[in-house]
């Protein structure tokens, strides 16, 4: 069974030194050959490399110590010591390390390029022979150095979820449903009440050069910020999003409320995340009566935001989903410098001024089939 892991404790070891050789040179008719012992071989060293087709820590988790190569201790003959071979440990984008004990931050994956390499700690130097010591006044030296040792720490390894996007909402707001209309990402959906548990990554197609990758949180709830819930792993993940996209139930009865709440949350844990851009999508306005309380969600949404683009939606009748996928892909290309317009005149250009009216349900608008769905 797939189990999600933001979490592991590992425990890293370079390589030793190896030891330089004593040795003399002995052949027949060539007497005092003198000293001929080489040299030890490096430690291998302890790198870290980030990955992109891994999503959690959960191999760490069961592999949790990694130890370099020793060097190869030097030889007769000034053979040198074979270098110890170095520990690759391959970590998922959005991965910080820690020292354990400390916590004091070692190095940070947030904006890694593929395969590129973090060098953590070296291997121990290998020591000379005792070919290093020869002089006029000892000529036979007997002694040799040992090789370095190697370093050993504890780490602590921290997963935060790269996305474009992070889905912002209450338990049953309909962000999984979402995800799987616009996403090829399959989470769990039942009619029954529940949250997920685990984060889930989907990738909205733009076209053949564009995606945009979407990501499915736990489900915030009420004093998020100081615990509740899955309160802290929510909001850790969250932080690393580059915009917001908040689901409101209009047919649950804390409808009107529930945007402030949430706002209220984000800036308890971190004001930072009240500042990313966002988009609200008033959800199950299918519902009888749901799409009143649209409207309601609309003004306290601008009584907080006046510029956050509010969209009447409903997931699982595919109403209003062209003009939220048109706004999340404005709203991307806006925060990486397309210069495109602003998402809320983008949703108005194409939106009927009157979320109430027909043109909203047109059937040409909403079958649009977006990349990865099945719907």
């Amino acid at each position: 069974m797939f189990q999600f892991a933001d979490e592991a404790v590992i425990e890293v070891h370079s390589g030793k030194g190896g030891n330089g050789c004593i040795a003399f040179r002995r052949e027949k008719y060539i007497p005092h050959g003198g000293p001929n012992g080489g040299d030890g071989g490096k430690g291998g060293d302890v790198i870290f490399c980030v990955k992109r087709n891994m999503r959690t820590l959960s191999r760490l988790r069961h592999h949790r110590i990694f130890k370099a190569r020793n060097g190869g201790d030097g030889m007769g003959w000034n053979k040198f010591g074979k270098d110890g071979e170095d520990v690759v440990i391959a970590v998922p984008p959005g991965t910080t390390i820690r020292d354990a004990e400390t916590g004091e931050l070692i190095h940070d994956f947030t904006n890694e390029a593929e395969n590129e390499q973090f060098l953590f700690l070296e291997g121990g130097k290998g020591g000379w022979g005792n070919v290093h010591f020869k002089s006029s006044t000892n000529q036979a030296p007997r002694y040799a150095h040992a090789g370095k040792p190697g370093e050993v720490r504890t780490l602590r390894l921290e997963l935060s979820i790269m996305a474009d996007v992070g889905l912002v909402g209450f338990p049953n707001a309909g962000k999984s449903s979402l995800l799987t209309a616009f996403t090829n990402a399959r989470p769990k959906i039942a009619p029954y009440p529940f949250t997920t548990k685990i984060p889930n990554l989907g990738v909205l197609r733009v076209d053949d050069e564009q995606d945009i990758i979407i990501a499915d949180i736990p489900g915030i709830l009420e004093g998020a910020s100081e615990g509740v819930g899955l309160g802290f792993d929510f909001l850790k993940h969250i932080s690393r999003t580059a915009c917001l996209l908040f689901m409101i139930d209009c047919a649950d009865e804390n409808y009107r409320g529930a945007y402030a709440t949430l706002c209220h949350e984000l800036e308890n844990y971190s004001p930072e995340l009240l500042r990313k851009p966002r988009i609200v999508l008033a959800n199950k306005i299918d519902i009888e009566g749901a799409e009143q309380n649209a409207a309601e969600v609309i003004e306290a949404v601008h009584e907080v935001d006046a510029d956050t683009a509010v969209i009447p939606v409903s997931v699982q009748n595919n109403i209003g989903m062209a003009n939220a996928r048109r706004a999340i892909i404005e709203l991307v290309n806006r925060l990486e410098g397309n210069g495109v317009q602003s998402v809320s005149e983008a949703v108005q250009a194409h939106s009927a001024p009157d979320f109430m009216n027909s043109d909203l349900f047109d059937d040409d608008d909403e079958s649009v089939q977006y990349p990865g769905s099945e719907r």
